[in-house]
This record gives C-alpha cells, sequence and structure tokens, in this order.
C-alpha cells in the first residue's frame, strides 16, 4: 500500500487519484441560462441528492486545474440561480460526452450534441427531451471551496418539479433500475452501466468536435443510426475529404455508388461499433 499526503503530489495526479476512488459517481447533466439567454449543457460528476423534505440536490463544478478557469454553468447560475438536472441513460452517454466538449461561451449544446431543448414548467432553463428523468431546480446557495485550479463549488438547488418518463417505471410505479438503464462515471474514461458492469467512453477532442448539428439530415434522421452513434459522429475534428473517401472505397474493393444510404448506415453503425468512426465518416460520404 502506498500512503499520499495532497500537498506532496500534483493537484491534478490527486483528482485523478480521487476519481478513480470514489466510484461510481452519478451524472447531473446540468442545463442552465445566462442572464442574457444563452443555454449552457454541461454533465458533472460531483453530484448527489442530499435531501428529500425538501428534496435537495447539489452538484459541484470544479475550477479547471489547467488554468484556474470556471465552467460556463457556475457562470450562469450566478447569473440566474436555476438549473435543470437531467439524469444521463446509457441511450444518451455519447452525446453527453460530446456536450463537454468546452465549447466557447454561447454555444447551445443542446444543438451541438443533438439533443431536444424541452421548455420547464417552473424554471427558465430547458430539459433535456431525451434524459428519463429531468429535474427542475432553483439555486439555494453556492458554496465555493477554494480558489485554486481544482476546487470545487457547492451547488446547493431545491428540486421543484420532477419529470420521469414512463417506460422506466415498473408495474408498482416505481423507478426500475435496469429500465432506467443510468451510467455512473468512474476513473479516467471509464464508465459503469446499472445494468452491465463498465465500459469506456473516450474523452472529447480537445480541439472541438464539428457537432451533431453539423450532420447532414440525411444521417441524422437515419432510423439505424442511434444518438450514441450521431454522439461519435459529431465527435471529430473534420470530415474526410472526398480524395479520403475515394482511397478508402477503393481499398474496400467498392465503388462509390455500390451502396444505398441504407446499407451506407448499417455499415458505418458497424465501424463505429469497433471504434473506427472516420471509416463510418468515409462510407456515409460515399458518393
Amino acid at each position: 500500500m502506498i500512503s499520499i499526503s495532497p500537498e506532496e503530489v500534483s493537484t491534478a495526479q490527486l483528482h485523478g487519484y480521487l476519481l478513480g476512488a470514489i466510484a461510481p459517481r452519478p451524472i447531473a447533466f446540468a442545463s442552465t441560462i445566462s442572464k442574457d439567454g444563452a443555454v449552457n449543457l454541461s454533465p458533472f460528476s460531483f453530484f448527489n441528492v442530499f435531501s428529500a423534505n425538501p428534496p435537495v440536490v447539489i452538484f459541484s463544478p470544479a475550477r479547471r486545474v489547467r488554468d484556474n478557469t470556471i465552467k460556463h454553468t457556475l457562470e450562469n447560475v450566478k447569473e440566474v440561480p436555476e438549473v435543470v438536472i437531467n439524469i444521463v441513460n446509457y441511450a444518451m452517454v455519447q452525446q453527453m460526452s460530446l456536450s463537454s466538449t468546452e465549447y466557447s461561451k454561447g454555444v447551445n449544446e443542446f444543438e451541438k450534441a443533438g439533443f431536444t431543448a424541452v421548455k420547464s414548467e417552473t424554471v427558465t432553463p430547458p430539459r433535456v427531451g431525451e434524459a428519463p428523468v429531468q429535474l427542475e431546480c432553483k439555486v439555494l446557495n453556492i458554496v465555493a471551496l477554494g480558489d485554486q485550479g481544482g476546487a470545487g463549488n457547492l451547488i446547493i438547488a431545491q428540486v421543484y418539479k420532477l419529470h420521469i418518463k414512463k417506460e422506466i417505471l415498473d408495474a408498482n410505479g416505481k423507478i426500475d433500475p435496469i429500465k432506467i438503464d443510468a451510467v455512473a462515471r468512474m476513473g479516467g474514461n471509464w464508465y459503469s452501466r446499472s445494468r452491465e458492469g463498465i465500459f469506456e467512453v473516450p474523452k472529447p477532442l480537445r480541439s472541438l468536435g464539428i457537432g451533431v448539428d453539423a450532420i447532414p439530415n440525411s444521417i441524422k434522421n437515419s432510423r439505424l443510426l442511434s444518438g450514441n452513434d450521431l454522439g461519435q459522429l459529431g465527435n471529430v475534428e473534420m470530415l474526410p475529404t472526398q480524395e479520403e473517401v475515394k482511397e478508402f472505397m477503393k481499398v474496400q474493393g467498392e465503388s462509390d455508388s455500390h451502396f444505398t444510404d441504407e446499407q451506407k448506415h448499417l455499415l458505418a453503425k458497424n465501424f463505429i461499433l469497433e471504434g473506427d468512426v472516420m471509416s463510418a465518416w468515409k462510407i456515409l460520404l460515399s458518393n
């Protein structure tokens, strides 16, 4: 066994140890809005419920370790003290991951990640329509835990309205842990799935992914490609060129016109399952 005092290691190293040890952690997929009406959507795994009467949840957007700046979510709740906590399940995890890309302030992650913004009933920020549970909350207090990189900011919020999809309920009207299919964060790129076990989701690009909103409608509206598939297709920095597409099809021994759209989508889905997103794009962009 090794024994470590926090001051003996870097903040980044300590952060890695803590996240690897304290897991799995539920994910607060937080939608907020600025005073100017700009919507933000971002996931946080420093999150849990702490009271039922009144119903109170707490999540913590930490200051960035690399440059000690704060997240847009924290800026927004200081301006408009409201937030919707959307619960993440497996069907939306890739899109959720894409939304964690650090887009510029004012960029709408609902659009970038391909989520449906649903009007809330008691607060201003919209809900994520795909989320199995959505909690409309008003912020009671914000507690800064420090002023250096890595310091948390506890956002303490009271739940004013819950929205629960009927399909995740059991015969007794309770949330079925299998049906909700919730996911949680582990250390590094690893997640856990409530009904299966752990799996890996590569972090979004350090550079900006093109986003689901940049995917052509003929692909985005495919009946074969899931939200997770689209999330991975949106997490590329740029699309392959037509020359790259032609060369890929030549290597595959196929002409550009060989496949129907449905066949392309099915082949692309298989490439995505194998972790080869660029090959999926080359199939999809073939003529």
